[in-house]
């Protein structure tokens, strides 16, 4: 797939659509280019059926992603205009992934820190090697962190913990991050890719219709009790039981073999 710039990449494979930051030599620091090339990745994954889980990692092994590219702040977070079109952009690709209607894996391998952070906490599940590393130094930078960034991050490890990573602006070791509930498991660094792949091949080979419905009924339940639209869960249940992949689970199921899921 063509993103437009050299320094984000995209492929399928078995169902895992794979969003690579692709700037190992600034630790994967994300410039203007590389968000307006994700969000382009991501329309695309999104409409593509053959993309069932979509994993977000970094090149190079030795960071996911170490936040926002410095080098660039001159040219690209100067001035009060360039700094909210920047936040506007950065607060679409988190929406758009936080948002995704199918399962998202980080797979984290070294930083992860500031904005690939960020990134992280929008995902499904986050899944890191045992020599990664999470901070978010707005603190140390004099940075102003949007609402719904902090919100995402008190959402999954609460607020005594979020207090503590922005207020002190350190990085935690992966041990620290799976207590605080930051990332799902960790992993010894030279079994992540082979786990993470099949852990998503899993996941890709699961009824779509089930696991969408899920991911959404989630997000639904978080919400205050009376906000939360019953009507549009009902209707993905139903829509769940009256699918081809609940007649194909059923027959596999009593002729001993692998479900083939189409999605509808």
């Amino acid at each position: 797939m063509d993103t437009g710039s050299e320094k984000m990449l995209a492929r399928v494979a078995d169902g895992i659509g794979w969003m690579t930051f692709n700037n190992p030599e600034r630790h994967n620091a994300v410039s203007m280019e590389m968000w307006a090339a994700a969000e382009r990745i991501l329309e695309a994954f999104a409409a593509d059926d053959a993309v069932r889980v979509l994993m977000v990692h970094g090149a190079g092994g030795k960071a996911f992603v170490s936040g926002a590219d410095i080098s660039k702040f001159e040219s690209e977070r100067s001035g009060e205009a360039a700094v909210a079109a920047y936040q506007a952009q950065t607060a679409k690709v988190y929406d758009m992934l936080a948002d995704f209607a199918k399962p998202t894996i980080a797979m984290i391998q070294g930083h992860c820190i500031g904005g690939g952070t960020a990134l992280a906490v929008c995902c499904d599940m986050r899944i890191c090697g045992e020599t990664a590393s999470f901070g978010i130094p707005a603190a140390k930078l004099g940075l102003g962190y949007p609402l719904a960034g902090i919100r995402r991050l008190v959402d999954l490890v609460g607020p005594s913990f979020a207090k503590e990573m922005f207020f002190t602006g350190k990085r935690f070791l992966a041990e620290d991050a799976r207590v605080m509930g930051l990332v799902n498991r960790v992993v010894a660094n030279d079994a992540l890719e082979a786990m993470v792949i099949d852990y998503a091949a899993s996941i890709a080979g699961n009824a779509p219709l089930t696991v969408r419905s899920v991911k959404r009924i989630v997000a639904e339940a978080l919400k205050d009790r009376g906000a939360a639209d019953e009507a549009l869960c009902d209707a993905m249940v139903r829509q769940c039981f009256a699918s081809e992949d609940y007649i194909e689970g059923r027959r596999a199921f009593l002729e001993k073999r692998p479900p083939q899921f189409k999605g509808r």
